[in-house]
């Protein structure tokens, strides 16, 4: 139908001027941060009203003061609406100048601010897209930070100054930021939140005598004639602002590559010859990352470096990782394992989820940690093959299965802090579930789809429906009724299985029942053995409470596995005979977990049933090594018929097993059996391995205590490699006063009240080894103990409340004693001490 022109422009302009401005500019109720409970707060993403385009810093440091002295130089532009305010995250700043930057010229800004964050009225109101610079000249003071860390990141007071004045004699002195969460805001000015992006330059001024990493490229590094140096460095991609990085201390650089990019590992001097043996896969999982992608390695570079008195693992930052100072190793515990391996996976797979593409809320946390965590299974499995890959996955699940967290979410927008998000949901579950993905989707639809999410929203924010969709682009399949039941909703399936079979039809039937309190729809795979030879069936399991399945099977299967090819999350109980177990053993040939929950019936049933401990005693000698240990670690010590059994295997594995970890597992055993070869363990105490040797001198002073002055001489890490070597020698150095030797004892003293429940006698050793240590100037082993007591305090608050209460009663005993000791020392190194102690027990609500 023909309308006038009149009508139409009238309808038009009434139009636009109904809609031209939104109706209401705040938030909903439910977002409002002030609710009674805070599980009612709905964590919606930061609402964006202006977005940081560029920001540049300069960077001096009182390392008396431990602050840091800032100019900031911050590039913005409205999101949308236009506006003449700027907020930004400023925690515990001084500011001491706010302008507005005009080319050469800087115009005054009034401002105000808090102890969280900064008010700025711009000169003008700007309109989307139009950028501007503003000018913070601020004096940054982390100890005056009030926010708390979690269990996965201890503190949150992002800078750290370490050893500032030099007074820990065997401690380096460093300085090292930690963003995530929301912490960079703790040393310069910045919009705090995960769906912001920014590029970057930082200018450093430090002492000459250290060197400094940031993220991005060093453009140039400038001595000063006061001693100091200025370093540039500059980062054109853009990234979110807890990823920005600061490092400055004495490192020893090793240089890598891969391809045209540097890849360099910055470790303590002491570790420059190892570095590579630590960190030199690196550019093989640079490698193989990008392959399996399909996306290049996205960023500039990837350096590594190391930190004392790390409050996390590892972080992310982007080109710039940060590692715990224990990812450091020497030979005698490389020949083990790199126990660093999975979390430099972790860290490098990050830079495609995580840093390339952003959780837009911590809500969504697991676009970024579910990833990280199932790239050390994917890595793994390229690398030592499925059995291993399988084995780093169970002990991930169970991690998950341990804890409390069988009520959460994956995605979850209510919780009481950002910081709760950092569990074994959003990590060890969130792996799992794509490794279920991965299986339902098949590899090349779900490796595409991720290419898919890569390329869709690279320096970006995104979410778990952006996942989603770029997976059912790809595959055409819809995943709603997966990702319903995986990442908006909470715990796993709980399966009781029965099987029945009918020797008239030739069918066994499987009988699969939920628990009707939570349940799922999945495919599973039953393998049904005859003859020791399997035949695999797969079908959907029903949200229902009980689903049953016919297979073929020309006898009464030797026995059917559910799940066989282990990829579903979940608990079953099968009710299974030893016999039959025994055949899914033999039937598990290159499958770790059927073949470990076999190894977990026998060593249930070893005290009462003789197949079952012939079957644990012959896994023994099983192919992987993994099996190995769990069938050593299964086995009763305190049975004499368990142990007559094992022992010539034991001895043969503690002699001569092809890996020396599972050595040091059977020489542990057997000292705990109190079995003892003379010339089995005189040979491991000359292992190249320094847990084998720990095992077997704390066997050989086990059988003769006289012998403690002939292994005067032995390293200090061959000792702290073995908690039975350190009880043996305590006694000598409390009596001597070796002070030098507390920084050993490790976190047994912190908690020998828990150990006293254990081990009696071990308990009473290791509280007289407590005592000894807060008594006297142990600089280096409070300071560990200190840390032990943050870390584990904040864990433990909402795990088990009990014994977080009992690790504060022990902070508040070492304190005390502490305090009695600078009142005998009266020395600036137990002040310290002191001070570290009364922080870590404030922290403690």
């Amino acid at each position: 139908m023909k309308k006038s022109i009149l009508y139409i422009s009238t309808a038009f302009a009434f139009t636009f001027s109904t809609f031209a401005t939104a109706q209401i500019m705040t938030q909903p109720p439910s977002y409002n941060e002030n609710q009674k409970d805070p599980l009612k707060i709905y964590r919606a993403e930061e609402e964006r009203i202006n977005n940081l385009v560029h920001t540049k810093l300069d960077l001096k440091f009182d390392y008396a003061k431990q602050h840091a002295l800032g100019e900031a130089w911050i590039t913005l532009k409205p999101h949308f609406y236009a506006t003449n305010k700027l907020t930004l995250d400023a925690k515990a700043m001084l500011i001491h100048e706010v302008a507005l930057v005009q080319g050469t010229t800087k115009k005054k800004l009034n401002f105000s601010n808090d102890d969280n964050q900064l008010y700025i009225d711009l000169d003008k109101e700007y309109k989307k897209d139009q950028e501007y610079t503003v000018y913070i000249k601020y004096t940054a003071r982390p100890n005056e930070v009030k926010q708390q860390g979690s269990a996965a990141i201890s503190d949150a007071k992002g800078l750290y100054f370490i050893n500032p004045d030099g007074s820990e004699p065997n401690k380096p002195t460093q300085i090292w930021t930690q963003g995530e969460t929301e912490a960079s805001s703790c040393w310069f000015p910045t919009i705090d939140s995960p769906n912001q992006k920014t590029s970057q330059e930082i200018y450093l001024t430090y002492p000459d005598k250290y060197v400094s990493l940031s993220n991005g490229l060093l453009k140039s590094s400038k001595k000063n004639s006061d001693g100091t140096k200025t370093d540039y460095w500059k980062f054109d991609f853009k990234h979110a602002p807890y990823l920005f990085f600061v490092g400055i201390g004495d490192y020893a650089v090793i240089k890598d590559k891969w391809k045209n990019i540097e890849v360099d590992y910055f470790v303590e001097p002491e570790y420059k010859d190892y570095a590579k043996d630590i960190f030199g896969m690196t550019p093989d999982m640079i490698t193989y990352f990008s392959n399996l992608l399909d996306y290049p390695y996205p960023w500039d570079k990837y350096h590594q470096m190391t930190a004392r008195d790390y409050v996390s693992g590892a972080m992310e930052n982007t080109g710039a990782v940060l590692f715990y100072d224990a990812v450091q190793q020497k030979p005698g515990q490389l020949i083990d394992e790199n126990t660093a391996e999975a979390i430099i996976a972790h860290e490098l797979f990050h830079h495609w989820f995580g840093d390339l593409v952003t959780t837009e809320s911590w809500a969504n946390l697991t676009v970024n940690e579910s990833f990280a965590n199932y790239s050390e299974y994917l890595w793994f499995e390229h690398r030592y093959g499925k059995e291993f890959a399988d084995k780093h996955r169970f002990e991930d699940i169970r991690g998950y299965k341990m804890g409390d967290n069988f009520e959460k979410k994956l995605v979850r927008p209510h919780y009481n802090s950002r910081e709760d998000m950092f569990d074994a949901v959003s990590y060890n579950k969130g792996g799992a579930i794509l490794h279920m993905l991965r299986n339902f989707l098949g590899d090349e639809a779900f490796f595409k789809g991720l290419n898919h999410y890569l390329v869709s929203n690279k320096y970006k924010a995104a979410e778990s429906v952006h996942l989603r969709l770029a997976l059912e682009e790809v595959s055409g399949r819809d995943l709603n009724w997966f990702f319903n039941q995986w990442f908006n909703s909470n715990g796993h399936p709980k399966l009781t299985i029965a099987y029945d079979y009918n020797a008239t039809t030739k069918k066994v039937k499987a009988t699969v029942k939920q628990d009707p309190k939570l349940m799922f729809e999945f495919p599973i795979a039953f393998d049904v053995v005859e003859n020791g030879i399997a035949k695999r069936h797969y079908v959907w399991v029903g949200k229902s409470v009980e689903n049953s399945f016919e297979f073929d099977a020309t006898k009464k299967p030797d026995v059917v596995i559910p799940n066989a090819d282990q990829v579903l999350l979940a608990d079953i109980n099968d009710n299974k005979s030893i016999e039959e177990f025994i055949a899914q053993y033999n039937a598990g040939k290159g499958q770790f977990d059927t073949r470990r929950l076999a190894v977990e019936a026998f060593i249930n049933a070893q005290a009462t049933n003789p197949k079952a401990l012939d079957a644990l005693v012959h896994a023994l000698s099983d192919s992987f090594h993994g099996i190995r240990s769990i069938a050593i670690q299964g086995l009763d010590p305190k049975s004499p018929k368990t142990m007559e059994k094992a022992k010539a295997k034991l001895l043969e594995i503690a002699a001569k097993d092809p890996k020396t970890k599972t050595q040091g597992d059977a020489l542990e055993l057997l000292n705990t059996a109190d079995i003892f070869d003379q010339t089995v363990f005189t040979t491991a105490s000359q292992s190249k391995s320094f847990r084998v040797q720990g095992a077997a001198i704390a066997g050989i002073l086990k059988q003769n205590p006289s012998a403690i002055h002939q292994f005067n001489t032995i390293s200090d890490d061959v000792i702290k490699s073995s908690d039975a070597l350190v009880t043996q020698f305590l006694p000598l150095w409390i009596k001597n006063n070796q002070l030098d030797k507390a920084k050993l004892i490790g976190e047994n003293a912190a908690f020998y009240e828990l150990l006293k429940f254990q081990d009696p006698a071990a308990g009473k050793t290791y509280e007289e080894a407590f005592k000894w240590i807060m008594s006297n100037d142990t600089a280096e082993a409070t300071s560990s103990i200190t840390a032990t007591f943050t870390r584990y305090y904040s864990y433990f608050k909402n795990e088990n409340p009990m014994i977080s209460n009992l690790i504060k009663q022990t902070a508040t005993k070492g304190l005390a004693l502490k305090v009695e000791a600078l009142k005998k020392q009266n020395n600036k190194s137990i002040e310290k001490q002191v001070n570290a102690l009364k922080n870590a027990i404030d922290k403690m609500k």
